[in-house]
């Protein structure tokens, strides 16, 4: 798949105000991390099985943690900004 229609289909996932406002703050290429991350584990989760708290725990939360994680691998924040490690 070219990376241009790689990027298009990143872009296209769908999160919440709240989580889009907070991913606002993070610099462009932290949030592309956080997209990514995010669909990945959707799918990658998607599977109960393949949780640790099974059905317990919402597809979305493990999506947003994986996410989050992804960030914070490259990034952390100092002060209220966001950066490079």
């Amino acid at each position: 798949m070219p990376e241009k229609d790689k990027k298009k289909k990143v872009d296209a996932v769908e999160l919440s105000d709240a989580t889009e406002k907070r991913i606002d703050q993070l610099p462009e290429h932290a949030q592309h991390i956080f997209k990514e991350a995010h669909a990945s584990a959707l799918k990658q989760y998607e599977n109960p099985k393949k949780r640790r708290g099974g059905a317990k725990e919402d597809v979305e939360e493990v999506a947003h943690k994986v996410a989050w994680a992804a960030v914070k691998k490259e990034y952390k924040k100092k002060g209220d900004e966001w950066v490079k490690k």
